[in-house]
């Protein structure tokens, strides 16, 4: 039989019905439909044997001791007690609930095996094959429901793994009988001429269905399930969805605990959120995808993208699984509508399906399509959720393999004009040579990207080889050839690249991971969007005929237009994230070297520098927006199109019938198919995004230069050695030693060559052969830049070894442990105990010998929570000399056989360092190690030294062996040993050995670093303000105009809608050749118009508005963050401030943007299409206002959970960044304590937090899905059962109805989510804003301005300064009181905390201070800050310098020439150091790396060069000059007295004496007080401490003279 359903053009479609009552099914069509469980019931069988039988193996073989143990742990967790049957039963089926749930299953099948029974007696067998006077039927039923008796029980009794398997089985029979008499027995029942077949059967038919519903529905939708931890070895607490029933699963119901939860508490704490299920660890997902992932694993250098679809290849095809169920549930809607209309336009007459059939196919293919969109979207985000941990941690683990001074293989080749095929179109205003510098392109090799350097360097500047260029600038470049301008632009395009090296690894895992998350989409476009664009052109075809290729033709003519535009986005993308990295780059550097900024006034400027990064990535970030826009009119403007072509090919050249039933069910598939292309178009920049995005991380982890010990493991595996090489001598293997080898800082450096592609060369010469003496105390020495870390550095693997010989090795055994200490000394942000432990055991006694030996008891006093005080980011809590004792510490504690120290005794005054030689050095704990220690301090290292090793000036062994015989090779080196042993005997009685500790001064440190802020409740407004009120200068008038845009957009749609109704409607009054096709084409197409220049007006308003926030945003959070005082940098990790720069600001950009837009678009949409159904349907009102409101009250008591955790979510991101900052700050020590493990550890678990805030997050965003879904389900149903049955509206208007009904419902949870994602997203601004109310330094102000004269001298007045580090601290200096003249020169001595740097930076304003401080006759408290700091200069002990060059870290603002530049290099003793000849040499040019390839020596010449070009009149030293060599620091007293004009005051703090003795006057300082303070004739005149310490030294007479030689100048 069959039902024709439509008739485009004059054609019939029939669906064709099969009836109970047809000769056919009379023949045994029942048969066949009720042996079909018996069939499956077979099948069942068979499979449940083999499954069993395999079971039964496994346990006979090598799992039997495995399972037995799991079986006796498993009782033995349940009870320690003897338990009985009932609990032993419970146990291994799931619990107690699912035994019951079983048991109920059971009882269901025993009562239809009764029913079955009694039936089979009742019956006569009028007709078919009968065996002993039963039909055979019957027979086959009994039989069935014995075999599901058999399963119930085996799914209570058996073991774990069978019982879940005979249950799974049970139900699946169960749920296939059950659909089979809904065919039979239900499906008659919406039917008019056909009835229930086993109707004879009464009470018996119903009893069965119900007990069917019961065991094959509702028990395995709402079973619980049990727990099977994916390791049975460790058992973790399950997560709720893991032991959650079906239907729990469906409907996100196990996520009510944790909703209410957070309702009754004011902030969900983290504590209380659910815990992460087990396959969801990363360390689980590990083992699963970097075989795949990983570049030390995987050689094969596919596409990121494959590897990671590859790896996570289960989670894909649930995707493809769940997206195809969605689409097949989509197509109810259509089908549903086009049935209803047409029996309303049929005058409501009886068709041969009832409607209410219909309407359950509506309500059912929604509730399926739900569903499958809820899986999909959980499939999605879990899917995204585990590839954000597993490339994070990926990331994570390559940063600790690189070599940190290298950049990326990828910018090597020289720079070519760009391919015109690159596709990339610079942004309006951006010239074409700025954006053709900035293209990017690929090579055989893979893809490379050029980036144009934004600072000059010699290269980029002059274009000659920066070993011919360092004093010249601006001059050459008509001379320079073709080969040396392009070594310089790949010089340029490498020095990026270094720069950038930091600041693109946190890029990469806060930006580039996070625009993974629509990786997952990747099925849509594949799978999902062409199927349904199939369907759709398929099912408008059988209702409008051909005229549906017509339309299919015009969107594969318009298909090209997106193309071309993601291609586009692509350029902008990459060009986008080029600038976000420079800016992320300059960002982290600012705040590495942020006190150096603020101690110099360099805040405007460096505000100003960050304000120009911003601007060039906000140029992009609008070229990205715009680009959007296109996609959004293509998006638009293809259906549209479609549906114009198809109507018009239907209407005017097939002379069809646009009824209703045809308009608004081909309606709604357009709108499917419009859904289908918006989503692909939308996900085009995403992929774009994501494509650019993997890239980078690509890059990252397969061209970065990673250290030796990884580019040769083959080697290191058949050596067995920790050596890179594999001709270790077998009498050498234990030793270490190092023979006829170069060490280079990369491996691009050819020794004996000038390198091009580096700005300084510097290479390390092993000509012969040095091996250590084992056991025993090695020392080497040298001056400053000769080598002597490098040396270091070479036998930990931290220089790229070249072989100079067939004999070459380098041998550092590591079986027994080894451990390092580092001249720049490196803290981790914890207690000083644990950075001592450093994850070794805590040995009492061994701790208490390491901290007396390393002399830090009396530190320790000074701190109220002793050694588990906070040392706080960097050890910002600890002076210099305390962060290097506990680096020795460290060293000392560990059990490692050899110790490698760089330098310990830099930062220490002589009594600390003696106390360490005479105590550590020659104690217990250091008897029988192998230490190797580099030092300056000769004379002091005398007695401990067994071995020397002399190094050269450059990078060369001068000699080695005992130290009598270095005395006697190099004379020079006798010399200055005489001069630091009679330093050090002056010393020894200096004024802060004896000086008494002034417990006032006690800092009450504890917990330094603060938890982070987090905020309860609703982002408030004057967060919300921040973004929205900055808009527009009138942002009252915006938003009206904003949102007015909006309203005619949207009431233009709708008008749409309504229009094609009314044209419909004609046919009802009028023949076809009499309804004006023409007419109504044209105003529709006049309407579509109309609305795509709404839609454009909006989105560009919008976009231009939202620039402009997000340009202020940035501004003022810079502003605030550079304006802050320097105790809250103390207290703040740069993590957080980074995140806050980072992470936050692209949301603000991107997501938060998006969001609100979306918002506005969504609401207007939502407001506008309830008021047409209305309009049409009034006595709805009132049921539209009840889902308006159970909306909102869904979406509260969602919001009241999501915004604390989210708040978690961003505030679990720091510490993982954090972490990695900290790696790789101290990566040479890692790696050298080999605590690799230990520190990816700690990765995995700060990993797992922020994926375990995230899964909830997800679950509870599925949550409210869930509800909305329902709701609006709800409101759909009863709409279209009322005007069905009830309402008298012609078929236009009704189809009118339900088709904005329809989109209200649909789109409702879409317009809840978006308002909470725009809440949720908004977090971003309130953690922008609490970065903006941070406390801050006064601000300048027109009366803080001094004369423009000001200083014209170094005259310096303070009168009782007092200072404290915070408003509740102890005062650190007690009312100071000196004056200085202009041009004189003040030494500074004391004690560790006897306020030396306090002093300092009360000068400089940057702590609390009360008195007074007149520079130059003006008190500084009037002055403004950065004029004041600007007129000062300071040298702290240990320099900070920028990533640039040297030309731009001594004049980072170009203010100066060359010559200026070159001058104070040499009035700093640079060219003391170095051979003008030497290839190495350190020139204006040299890429200063941030300081990490020079040494602390250098770094420090650097700073007092960078010091004196600024020609402050007062210059403060503070121990500016302690790590370098007694020679050197002779030089530069030598210079700074001839080359410093003589009105410039001079204050120097320092351990050494001979540093001040020829100062004007000495300052002695104790406990924050002045103790002695006069020239150096009046000191040693009068009877006092320092005239003391004078008389008790070996050297009195010399003194003397030198006082008499100072006083006479």
């Amino acid at each position: 039989m069959s039902h024709t359903v439509l008739s485009p053009s004059g054609r019939s479609w029939q669906v064709v019905l099969t009836a109970p009552d047809m000769p056919l099914v009379q023949a045994g069509m029942w048969l066949d439909s009720l042996a079909l469980p018996a069939c499956c019931a077979v099948l069942s069988s068979l499979f449940f044997g083999i499954q069993a039988l395999k079971v039964v193996w496994r346990k006979g073989t090598t799992s039997t001791q495995q399972h037995a143990s799991a079986r006796s742990n498993n009782e033995m967790n349940v009870s320690s007690t003897r338990r009985t049957s009932f609990s032993r039963l419970a146990n291994r089926v799931g619990g107690t609930t699912v035994v019951v749930y079983r048991t109920v299953q059971l009882l269901a099948v025993v009562s239809l095996l009764v029913l079955s029974v009694a039936g089979a007696i009742r019956r006569t067998p009028l007709r078919g094959p009968v065996i002993g006077g039963f039909l055979v039927v019957d027979l086959i039923q009994v039989a069935l429901y014995g075999y599901l008796l058999v399963l119930g029980f085996v799914s209570l009794l058996a073991s774990t793994r069978v019982n879940f398997r005979a249950f799974v089985h049970m139900s699946t029979i169960l749920a296939i009988l059950w659909g089979v008499y809904l065919y039979r027995d239900i499906w008659p029942l919406a039917t008019v001429d056909l009835s229930p077949k086993d109707e004879g059967e009464g009470t018996l038919l119903w009893g069965k269905i119900a007990l069917l519903t019961v065991g094959g529905v509702l028990i395995p939708l709402t079973s619980p399930r049990k727990y099977i931890p994916l390791d049975p070895k460790e058992s973790l607490e399950p997560h709720p969805e893991q032991t959650a029933s079906i239907l729990s699963l469906l409907t996100y119901w196990y996520m009510e605990p944790v909703i209410w939860l957070a309702w009754r508490l004011p902030r969900l704490p983290f504590d209380m959120l659910p815990p992460l299920p087990d396959y969801d660890h990363v360390q689980v997902l590990i083992g699963r995808t970097f075989s795949r992932l990983d570049p030390m694993q995987n050689k094969w250098h596919r596409h990121m993208a494959l590897d990671l679809i590859k790896g996570f290849r289960y989670e894909f095809l649930k995707l493809i699984a769940v997206s195809l169920t969605a689409i097949a549930a989509g197509f109810a809607a259509p089908i549903s509508i086009n049935q209803i209309l047409s029996y309303l336009e049929s005058g409501k007459e009886e068709t041969r399906i009832r409607p209410w059939f219909w309407i359950a196919v509506f309500i059912l293919g929604r509730i399926f399509k739900d569903l499958s969109d809820l899986w999909f979207m959980y499939s999605q985000t879990r899917l995204n959720i585990r590839i954000q941990a597993v490339l994070t941690e990926l990331i994570f683990e390559h940063a600790l393999r690189i070599r940190v001074k290298a950049e990326t293989s990828g910018s090597e080749s020289p720079a070519t004009t760009p391919s015109s095929s690159s596709g990339v179109d610079g942004p309006p205003g951006e010239s074409s040579v700025d954006n053709a510098g900035a293209r990017s392109r690929r090579a055989d090799n893979g893809e490379e990207e050029e980036t144009r350097s934004e600072t000059p360097t010699a290269g980029s500047s002059t274009g000659v080889s920066p070993s011919t260029s360092s004093s010249v600038k601006g001059k050459g470049k008509e001379n320079a050839s073709k080969d040396e301008a392009a070594s310089a632009k790949t010089t340029d395009t490498r020095n990026e690249g270094q720069r950038h090296l930091i600041g693109r690894i946190n890029n990469l895992i806060t930006s580039d991971v996070s625009n993974i998350e629509y990786l997952g989409w990747f099925v849509f476009v594949v799978v999902d969007c062409p199927v349904q664009v199939s369907l759709c052109i398929l099912f408008l075809y059988n209702i409008l005929g051909w005229s549906a290729l017509v339309g299919l033709a015009t969107m594969l003519v318009m298909l090209p237009l997106p193309g071309y535009i993601a291609n586009l986005i692509d350029g902008s993308q990459r060009e986008k994230m080029k600038r976000t990295d420079a800016r992320v780059q300059t960002v982290t550097e600012t705040l590495n070297v942020i006190r150096m900024i603020k101690l110099f006034g360099w805040e405007p400027r460096t505000a100003a520098q960050l304000d120009k990064k911003r601007e060039e990535e906000l140029v992009w970030v609008r070229w990205s927006k715009i680009l959007s826009i296109s996609v959004n009119f293509c998006n638009y403007l293809i259906p549209v199109l479609t549906m114009l072509s198809t109507f018009f090919t239907y209407t005017v050249i097939m002379k069809g019938e646009l009824t209703a039933s045809r308009v608004f069910s081909a309606m709604a598939v357009f709108d499917m198919l419009r859904q289908s292309i918006h989503n692909v178009f939308t996900l085009v920049p995403q992929f774009v995004q994501v494509k650019v995005s993997l890239e980078r991380i690509a890059d990252f982890l397969r061209n970065t230069e990673l250290i030796d010990k990884y580019t040769r493991a083959a080697d290191r595996a058949e050596d067995g050695h920790a050596g890179h090489s594999l001709g270790v001598p077998a009498e050498h293997r234990e030793a270490i030693a190092i023979r006829r080898a170069s060490f280079t800082w990369s491996n691009d450096v050819v020794p004996g060559k000038t390198n091009v592609t580096s700005g300084r060369a510097f290479v390390l010469n092993i000509e012969d052969e040095v091996i250590f003496q084992r056991g025993e105390i090695n020392l080497i020495i040298g001056p400053t830049g000769s080598g002597k870390t490098s040396l270091l550095m070479a036998l930990l693997g931290e220089m790229h070894y070249i072989p100079t010989g067939p004999d070459s090795y380098v041998s550092l055994p590591r079986e027994h442990g080894i451990a390092y200490a580092a001249q720049e000394s490196w803290v981790l942000n914890e207690t000083i105990r644990n950075n001592i432990l450093f994850g070794a055991p805590f040995d009492d006694e061994r701790y208490n010998k390491v901290i007396n030996q390393c002399a830090l008891k009396p530190d320790l006093s000074i701190f109220e929570a002793g050694d588990e005080t906070e040392v706080g980011e960097k050890g910002i809590t600890l002076s210099g000399g305390q962060k290097a004792r506990i680096t020795l510490a460290r060293a000392v504690y560990s059990n490692a056989e050899t110790l490698l120290l760089d330098d310990i005794f830099a930062a220490l005054d002589v009594h600390t360092s003696k106390w360490i030689i005479e105590k550590c050095f020659k104690g217990d704990l250091l008897k029988g190690r192998t230490v190797i220690l580099v030092t300056h301090n000769v004379a002091l290292c005398i007695p401990i030294a067994d071995f020397v090793i002399d190094m050269g000036g450059d990078g060369r062994i001068l000699s080695q062996g005992s130290l009598a015989d270095t005395l006697k090779r190099d004379s020079n080196l006798s010399k200055e040993i005489a001069e630091e042993r009679a330093e050090i005997e002056k010393a020894e009685a200096e004024l802060d050995a004896s000086a008494t500790k002034d417990n006032s001064a006690k800092r009450s440190a504890g917990k330094l670093v603060v938890e982070e802020e987090v905020e309860h409740g609703h982002v408030g407004w004057p967060a919300l303000k921040l973004y929205f009120g900055n808009m527009s200068r009138r942002p009252v008038a915006f938003w009206l105009v904003y949102m007015s845009g909006h309203v005619v957009r949207q009431s233009i749609s709708n008008l749409q809608s309504f229009y094609l109704g009314q044209w419909a409607a004609q046919y009802e009054v009028y023949p076809p050749e009499q309804v004006p096709v023409r007419h109504y084409l044209g105003v529709y197409t006049a309407t579509v118009a109309a609305a795509m220049m709404a839609s454009a007006f909006c989105v560009s308003y919008y976009v231009s508005g939202s620039i402009r926030a997000a340009r202020i945003v940035h501004k003022e959070l810079i502003s605030s963050i550079l304006g802050t005082t320097l105790r809250w940098l103390d207290k703040t990790p740069a993590a957080r401030i980074i995140t806050r720069c980072t992470v936050d600001i692209q949301t603000l950009d991107t997501r938060l943007a998006s969001m609100v837009e979306l918002l506005n678009d969504v609401a207007f949409f939502l407001l506008l299409k309830m008021l047409a159904v209305i309009i049409f349907s009034p006595v709805f009102a009132i049921p539209a206002l009840m889902v308006a409101i159970a909306g909102a009250l869904c979406g509260q008591v969602f919001l009241k959970a999501q915004m604390p955790v989210k708040r978690e979510m961003s505030n679990r991101k720091a510490p993982v960044l954090s972490h990695l900052n900290a790696a790789i700050s101290g990566i040479t020590s890692v790696r050298a304590y080999g605590a690799e493990s230990a520190f990816k550890a700690e990765a995995y678990r700060r990993i797992d937090r922020h994926t375990r805030v995230a899964v909830t997050y997800e679950n509870l965003n599925r949550w409210l899905a869930a509800r909305i879904d329902f709701i609006a389900l709800l409101f759909v149903a009863s709409l279209a059962v009322y005007l069905t049955y009830t309402a008298r509206l012609s078929a236009s208007n009704t189809g009118f109805s339900l088709a904005m009904a329809a989109a209200f419902s649909s789109i409702m949870f879409h317009a809840i989510r978006l308002f909470n994602e725009c809440e949720i997203s908004s977090n971003c601004l309130e953690r922008i804003k609490q970065y903006l109310v941070i406390e801050q330094e006064p601000k300048p102000t027109p009366e803080g301005v001094p004369p423009a004269y000001w200083p014209a001298s170094g005259h310096l007045e303070v009168d009782k300064l007092s200072a404290r580090y915070s408003a509740d601290g102890p005062e650190v200096l007690h009312e100071v009181t000196f004056e200085v003249a202009s041009g004189e020169r003040v030494g500074i001595v004391g004690r560790t905390g006897s306020g030396k740097s306090s002093l300092t930076l009360a000068l400089l304003r940057c702590i609390l201070t009360e008195g007074t401080v007149r520079y130059d006759g003006i008190e500084t408290g009037k002055i403004n800050l950065d004029a004041l700091r600007s007129n000062i200069t300071i040298i702290p002990q240990v320099p900070e310098l920028l990533s640039g060059t040297l030309r731009q870290n001594l004049d980072p603002f170009s203010e100066h020439d060359d010559a200026v530049l070159n001058k104070a290099l040499r009035s700093a003793g640079l060219y003391n150091l170095q051979d003008e000849s030497d290839r190495a040499r350190i020139t204006l040019d040299t890429v200063a790396g941030g300081g990490t390839n020079l040494s602390v020596g250098q770094r420090q010449i650097i700073a007092l060069a960078r010091a004196i070009v600024r020609r402050s009149k007062l210059l403060i030293l503070d121990e500016a000059t302690s790590a370098i060599d007694y020679k050197t620091d002779s030089i530069i007293q030598t210079s700074l007295r001839t080359e410093l004009a003589k009105d410039v005051t001079l204050l120097t703090v320092a351990h050494r004496l001979q540093t001040i003795m020829d100062a004007d006057k000495i300052m002695v300082l104790d406990a924050g007080r002045i103790v002695e303070f006069g020239t150096l004739g009046e000191l040693l005149e009068k009877k006092g401490l320092f005239r003391a310490l004078v008389d008790e030294s070996g050297d009195r007479e010399k003194l003397y003279e030198m006082a008499k030689g100072a006083s006479s100048l």
